[in-house]
Order: C-alpha cells, then sequence, then structure tokens
C-alpha cells in the first residue's frame, strides 16, 4: 500500500499534495509515494505539515501506480485531483465589517 498526502492550502483553498522536497504541489503526479515501511516519515511530515497551520484537511490517502501514473483509491480524491466540478463563483467584496454579505 502506497499514501500520499493531501490537503487544501490556506489561503487558496487549492488542494495541494506534498512532493518529495517537502513543497506542497497542485499536481497530483508531482507527490510523494510513501511506502509500507515509511510510516514514520509520512507522520513526521504531517506533524511538521500541521505545525505551519497552512494546510487544512490534511490527510493521508492510498494510491495505485497505474500506467506510471498515480491514481488515488477514493473516488473523493479522484475528483479532487481532477479539479472544481463546479464554476467558480465571482468574488464577493468583503463588507466594512470585513465579511461577506449572504
Amino acid at each position: 500500500m502506497m499514501e500520499i498526502l493531501t490537503g487544501n492550502e490556506l489561503l487558496s483553498g487549492a488542494t495541494v499534495y506534498l512532493d518529495c522536497h517537502g513543497n506542497w504541489v497542485a499536481d497530483l503526479q508531482q507527490a510523494r509515494l510513501f511506502g509500507p515501511d515509511e510510516a514514520a516519515a509520512r507522520d513526521a511530515a504531517m506533524a511538521a505539515t500541521k505545525a505551519t497551520m497552512r494546510i487544512l484537511s490534511l490527510e493521508a490517502e492510498t494510491v495505485k501506480i497505474a500506467g506510471g501514473v498515480i491514481v488515488p483509491d477514493r473516488i473523493r480524491e479522484r475528483i479532487r485531483a481532477a479539479g472544481p466540478t463546479a464554476p467558480a463563483l465571482p468574488r464577493q467584496p468583503l463588507g466594512d465589517d470585513g465579511h461577506v454579505s449572504i
């Protein structure tokens, strides 16, 4: 079983993946693969990431390699890797109190 680390970047909300250099990137195919014997390294990377408070919804996801391509096991992560399934809404201006009007 192989795993990757994924989450959402705090400022943009973008889905990101930890790469082998310790950077968070948007391309799933650049994600670092953690093998079964790398649980300590995976856990250390998760702890270091949580300490930055820059990546939200941090998770380890199981993946397979199919035809040289990283393929997440869960359909949820496949959808996240493919990008938004709905068009982005226009950014709303903040009100005087710093909140968006609903």
